[in-house]
């Protein structure tokens, strides 16, 4: 006889393989891929969306504003870096920009913290993966500025100060604000003007 199932069973994920760096770079060339834009971050191969119009359009707008600033030369868009040492081996994540303290022709290998000025990630469906797993990431390494753009939620929001695996300082600037990255106090953007209209 049929009966009401009144208690789900306790939520358990089930286990997934946690890749490494090695791991991944040994995939590419078997062809496995096929051609998928992927990320590793925290041991998992995570599948870099295709962008919608509106994140296409902010990334254009900062990646030319941020040029201006910084040259051309040290502007990157979704190149992989390196983490914390402790963090490398399961991690290559390639933010959305990234600014460079110099020229990236003078780079053999993934960008180190201590090298970038600035990484940036635009959220147009990711906010809650930006916000907590990519924050922690970044702030362990001790990236000194990380910005996250909110489509969405049309504001800028500023990560600073990286202490003990955690940014001290986020600040949400709106679009009707200006920023500034500390490496170019000097140069701000209104955050109206990288957001959709």
């Amino acid at each position: 006889m049929p009966f009401v199932i009144t208690e789900l069973p306790a939520t358990t994920e089930p286990p997934r393989k946690r890749w490494t760096r090695e791991q991944y770079n040994a995939l590419a060339p078997s062809g496995v891929l096929d051609g998928q834009k992927l990320e590793l971050v925290e041991g998992e191969l995570i599948n870099k969306m295709g962008k919608k119009r509106p994140h296409v359009n902010s990334l254009v707008v900062l990646f030319d504003w941020l040029k201006g600033v910084f040259g051309a030369a040290r502007v990157n868009p979704e190149a992989p870096i390196d983490v914390a040492p402790e963090d490398n081996p399961t991690n290559e994540p390639e933010p959305d920009i990234i600014v460079l303290k110099r020229d990236s022709a003078q780079f053999q290998s993934n960008p180190h913290p201590e090298d970038l000025h600035l990484v940036v990630e635009i959220a147009h469906s990711t906010l809650s993966f930006d916000l907590r797993t990519k924050a922690a990431l970044y702030a362990r390494a001790g990236i000194v500025e990380y910005w996250v753009l909110d489509i969405p939620g049309r504001r800028m929001i500023v990560h600073r100060n990286p202490e003990g695996g955690r940014y001290t300082s986020v600040i949400g600037y709106s679009e009707d604000e200006s920023v500034a990255c500390l490496a170019a106090p000097a140069s701000a953007l209104r955050v109206k003007d990288a957001l959709p209209a």
